[in-house]
């Protein structure tokens, strides 16, 4: 029973990384349907993002595949997500660069981090960027109003939000630890 649990994340990584190529699929064509089709796998996956967490938390049952499938799952599916958003005119390309460039930066950031040693973990700061960026970007796949509502201002608005917020907590965890690691590297040179 207890490896069945532990099993859980990593098979909620997986449904993640179908839905990949799917909501690729959905956002190459331009119809309202498609739209809704490539949200609701979108929502999808962001459920199944906070639940493999959720489960890797509760149970302790964090694995090395689940440590390196689950960050680039996400880090994909947004990119994924925005750069065929981008190729349909629904958000500017500068916001694409910012959330990307971050994702980056920072993966590179932890990589070195874990060289030395040391393990960087996701800040309340980080969890409230993914939270709006992944609102923004269901948003932006519906584009269209529907029962009054209009999505795509309401994903460019939470865009703005998570862009700013992808800023601040990119600049965060580079002035935390960013500074550690080239204390530790000034302390192996001085040897």
């Amino acid at each position: 029973m207890e490896k069945r649990i532990s099993s859980i994340p990593n098979i909620l990584t997986g449904i993640r990384i179908v839905c990949i190529p799917i909501i690729f699929v959905c956002l190459s064509f331009s119809e309202r349907s498609w739209g809704l089709i490539a949200a609701a796998w979108m929502g999808l996956a962001f459920i199944t993002d906070m639940l493999d967490g959720f489960f890797a938390r509760r149970f302790n049952s964090v694995t090395a595949v689940g440590k390196f499938l689950d960050p680039l799952a996400d880090k994909i599916l947004v990119s994924v997500a925005l750069i065929m958003l981008l190729s349909m005119h629904r958000v500017p390309a500068w916001m694409v660069v910012i959330i990307i460039v971050r994702e980056m930066a920072v993966t590179g950031l932890r990589s070195i981090a874990q060289e030395r040693g040391i393990i960087i973990p996701a800040d309340k700061l980080g969890k409230y960027k993914t939270i709006f960026q992944d609102i923004a970007l269901i948003g932006l796949c519906i584009n269209y109003e529907y029962l009054g509502i209009n999505f795509h201002k309401i994903g460019i608005v939470l865009m703005w939000i998570a862009v700013f917020l992808t800023i601040l907590s990119g600049l965060m965890y580079f002035k935390r630890f960013g500074f550690l690691i080239l204390e530790i590297q000034d302390g192996k040179n001085k040897r």
